[in-house]
Order: structure tokens, then C-alpha cells, then sequence
């Protein structure tokens, strides 16, 4: 076991909420015609951005529902914002946050070799849930929810060198050999590229007016059995994350996770909004005789490697002590 756990301070923007996928547990995608459906323009993202600069953030993650542009409504709105794709657009709004001292993580579904390599110079790191390699009943409907097509965008992240975040979901109708097949994966991406920072392991949580909305939750026993297993396929060097505000994470810490990801101080977890985000002191109480270490979305390691650009580099010497930690 560690002895501190980590987080990160961010802030969450929910750029767009259009998806090609049709996820059955999922609550955030919309239908254009949704009245809840957007695009966010730039002058909606910037006071959110400022906010969290204001509030002692280092992170901004952009999510984006997967290549929306497949839905020609969202099209529309994409040009009549001036661009053409998502991934021009993203590539602006990772310049206005690093120009307001955040920096980006993204999380846009799959992308292909160029449009990560595009992003890379902007990002501090980057994410895409592997979930499982089972083909479940869940992501019917969900072209980008295929394993293979999620692992080759994982694998293009570490052929360039991408401080990456993956995980899998516990509970979606997957099998316990599932599972493991899944983090084996990870674990031989990461030995091919080393580029795999964190894996979070995730608790499916049913949600209201969903198809799998009457599906149970992991148990304990599961989401602890999942963790030791994650702890003994998963190289050393990849923290294992679990979400504070989905579970009480002390009992997972003593079973091998070190991290808390992202916790936002000034914006909610648009995936799960029912799970309202605990403050820095409530994690402190949450991992109880644990030190509690604040990072960067970039870890340590990927930080003393220098595997990030010029672009952000003023920013991460300017938040980042001696040792990769965020300075105090």
C-alpha cells in the first residue's frame, strides 16, 4: 500500500453532449432535439475556466460525447461556430486554457493517430475508458464502444508518447474472466509504451429513466476483488484510481488504489450529476491516517520523462514542485 493517496483539483467542462453512441446506462447524451442538448461556445467555457483557475485548479477536462459529427444537426451548430470538426475546435479551447493557466486533459471518445497527434502539443495528458473487451449487451447501438476500435486509440496514444488515462466499469454485464482480460490489455499496452499513468476502476452505477436503470450496482466484495486484481496484473508504476463520489474509496486504498482522480471544487460530475463531488477536506476524512498529495493531470514520472511540449511548459514549472506534486 502507498503511503499518501492522490487527486487532482479540476475543472469539468461538458462540451458537447451529442454522441454517436447510445450507451444503455448513460445519462449524458442527448438527442438535438433534447432541450438539454449543446455545444458549448467559447464565450460559456471561459468564465468556467477562469472560475476554476480562481478556485486552485490545474486541470481543465474537456469530455465530448464521440464524433458527433456523425449527427448532422450537430454539424450545423459545429460551423456555425466556425469549424468544421471537433477535434479544430478542441484544439482551440486547450489554447485558451492553457492561456488561462489550466491544463487540458481530454476525453473525446476515439480518436484516430492524427487527430491525437494534433492534440498532443496542447494536452497535458490524455483518456479513454477501455471499459471492457467484452462485446456486452450495454453498448448495442455503440459503434465506438467496440474493444478493438477503443484499444487501437489507447495504442496510437502510446506510439506518441501521450501521458494516457484508461480504465474499465465493474458491473455492466461483464464476467469476472472479462475483467481480467481487460486490465491484461492495459497491462500489455503499458509494457509496450509506458504510457499508461492511471487506470481508474469504475462502479457502474444505474441511473433513472435508463434502460439498465433496474441493473444492481457492483457489490463491495466485487469492486475490492476487482482492485486486488487490478494491483496484481497492473505494472507498479500505473496508479489504480477509483471515484470518491460514486464509492467510499478507504477499504479499495488498503487493496492497492492510490488515486482519487479528478475532484472539481466548482463544477459538477456531468457523467454521474447525482454524485455530488466531496471537498478536499472530506477526502482528507475519507482516507483517514493517509496523507492526501494534490498532482497534476500529468503524473510525476511523465513530468521528470518530459513527455510534454513546449506549449505547456511554463505552466506545469510554475505549478509543479521539486518532485512532480503540485506545489504548495
Amino acid at each position: 500500500m502507498d503511503e499518501f493517496v492522490t487527486f487532482c483539483r479540476n475543472v469539468f467542462v461538458p462540451v458537447t453532449n451529442i454522441c454517436r453512441n447510445n450507451c444503455r446506462y448513460c445519462t449524458f447524451r442527448c438527442d438535438p432535439d433534447d432541450p438539454d442538448a449543446k455545444l458549448m461556445k467559447i464565450d460559456e467555457i471561459l468564465p468556467i475556466l477562469e472560475d476554476g483557475k480562481k478556485a486552485g485548479c490545474t486541470e481543465v477536462l474537456f469530455t465530448f460525447g464521440e464524433y458527433a459529427e456523425e449527427v448532422p444537426k450537430y454539424k450545423e451548430w459545429l460551423e456555425e461556430l466556425g469549424y468544421n470538426n471537433t477535434v479544430d475546435y478542441i484544439y482551440d479551447l486547450c489554447k485558451i486554457a492553457i492561456n488561462t493557466g489550466l491544463l487540458p486533459h481530454t476525453n473525446a471518445g476515439i480518436l484516430n493517430y492524427t487527430e491525437l497527434e494534433k492534440l498532443k502539443p496542447l494536452n497535458a495528458s490524455m483518456g479513454l475508458m477501455l471499459e471492457t473487451t467484452a462485446d456486452v449487451a450495454a453498448h448495442e447501438g455503440s459503434p465506438g464502444k467496440v474493444p478493438s476500435r477503443r484499444i487501437k486509440t489507447i495504442r496510437y496514444a502510446g506510439e506518441l508518447h501521450i501521458p494516457f488515462t484508461t480504465g474499465i466499469l465493474i458491473g455492466i454485464g461483464e464476467t469476472l474472466d472479462d475483467r481480467i482480460n481487460s486490465l491484461l490489455t492495459i497491462a500489455e499496452l503499458h509494457e509496450e509504451y509506458g504510457h499508461i499513468q492511471e487506470v481508474i476502476i469504475q462502479n457502474f452505477t444505474p441511473k433513472p429513466d435508463t434502460p439498465m436503470a433496474d441493473m444492481p450496482s457492483p457489490t463491495d466484495e466485487e469492486m475490492i476483488q476487482a482492485i486486488l486484481i487490478a494491483r496484481e496484473i497492473l505494472p507498479d508504476d500505473i496508479a489504480i484510481q477509483v471515484a470518491p463520489n460514486l464509492i467510499d474509496p478507504y477499504i479499495l486504498i488498503q487493496c492497492g488504489a492510490s488515486d482519487l482522480g479528478g475532484v472539481s471544487p466548482t463544477t459538477i460530475d456531468w457523467i454521474n450529476p447525482e454524485a455530488e463531488w466531496p471537498s478536499v477536506s472530506e477526502l482528507k476524512e475519507m482516507v483517514h491516517d493517509m496523507e492526501l498529495k494534490e498532482r497534476l493531470p500529468l503524473y510525476p514520472q511523465y513530468i521528470k520523462k518530459g513527455w510534454y511540449s513546449d506549449n505547456l511548459k511554463d505552466l506545469i514549472n510554475g505549478l509543479a514542485d521539486d518532485d512532480g506534486y503540485r506545489k504548495v
